[in-house]
């Protein structure tokens, strides 16, 4: 009786130990360990530099490494769809932004559906992505370029740093309502792109990409693509100015796999809250010729389904091209 209590206590011990340690692992704070964030675009564009400053930022606050996964190509669709198979436990997130979430699955079949399989963690800001040619270009205006276009079918060659994404689509928009038949280069990104403008392998480029160039003088901005003015451009029309049928404002975030928990939601958003109050993310922004525009958890998923909802509608009737 003496030895089989004794193995009753030792197995009872046992399974304490073990709810124990079960208990301590499902209440560790978040996080515990390494952080991805998968960025869909290549290095050295407006939304790699975005995320890369996030990472250093919560390097610092959460004392865990922070990694830069770039996966470009397709949009940013390639990385959205890692994302929605990711684990949804917080430790991989992705940028988030207008083209591969609100945009891009209207145009090709996607392994996820933006209005569920995602959760929105937060928005930064609202970045420029103006129209701009070389320095050395005969176009001093987009009027130039547009009548230029039209007279010369399918000779203008162009990209965006994400094909069929928010830039594309109303750019294109743009040319239809113009009668302007133009050629469409795809790159990985927009960093690529801008070596395609600078190299002349097209003519003119719509992408984040541009301050530097801008500042060096080998660029000339002709419009810029959303429907506010970039500060520092005062003379660049907007794409709402001019009348085009579309001003689509392109965001930054950070977006995780969905059905993440409450709990850690609040972690990444009070990180967040927290980050965009700083002097270097006003930094940040400035640099990128942004404009601050943070979003929380539940304003940033309105805010994404609407202008998913709203694309939904429009796209069909410009009777755009699907790949």
């Amino acid at each position: 009786m003496l030895k089989l209590s004794a193995k009753v206590c030792l197995s009872a011990l046992a399974s304490c130990l073990l709810m124990a340690q079960s208990f301590s692992q499902s209440a560790e704070k978040f996080p515990s360990k390494p952080i991805t964030i998968i960025v869909g675009f290549a290095v050295g564009g407006g939304g790699d530099i975005s995320s890369r400053w996030i990472a250093e930022y919560l390097r610092e606050r959460w004392k865990v490494p922070v990694i830069i996964d770039n996966k470009p190509g397709a949009g940013g669709t390639i990385a959205t769809s890692l994302l929605a198979r990711a684990k949804p436990d917080g430790y991989t997130v992705a940028l988030a932004t207008t083209s591969p979430f609100t945009v891009a699955p209207y145009f090709q079949p996607q392994t996820y559906d933006p209005s569920k399989d995602f959760t929105y963690l937060f928005q930064t800001l609202v970045s420029a992505q103006p129209l701009f040619v070389k320095a050395d270009s005969s176009f001093k205006t987009i009027q130039e370029l547009m009548s230029w276009a039209k007279t010369n079918p399918d000779k203008l060659f162009w990209s965006t740093a994400a094909t069929n994404g928010g830039t594309h689509i109303s750019t294109e928009a743009a040319f239809q309502a113009a009668g302007v038949k133009a050629t469409y280069v795809p790159y990985k990104g927009g960093a690529d792109a801008m070596n395609g403008l600078l190299g002349g392998q097209i003519q003119a480029l719509v992408a984040a990409e541009f301050p530097p160039h801008a500042a060096a003088g080998t660029i000339r901005l002709l419009a810029e693509s959303g429907p506010d003015k970039i500060p520092e451009y005062p003379a660049v029309p907007t794409y709402k100015e001019l009348n085009f049928p579309i001003s689509v404002p392109i965001f930054y975030g950070i977006a995780g796999p969905g059905a993440m928990s409450p709990e850690v939601i609040k972690e990444w958003e009070a990180a967040a809250s927290d980050m965009v109050r700083t002097p270097d993310f006003i930094e940040l922004v400035n640099k990128l010729k942004g404009t601050p525009a943070y979003l929380g958890h539940a304003a940033f998923t309105e805010s994404v389904t609407n202008v998913y909802r709203q694309m939904g509608k429009l796209i069909p009737a410009l009777n755009l091209k699907k790949d």
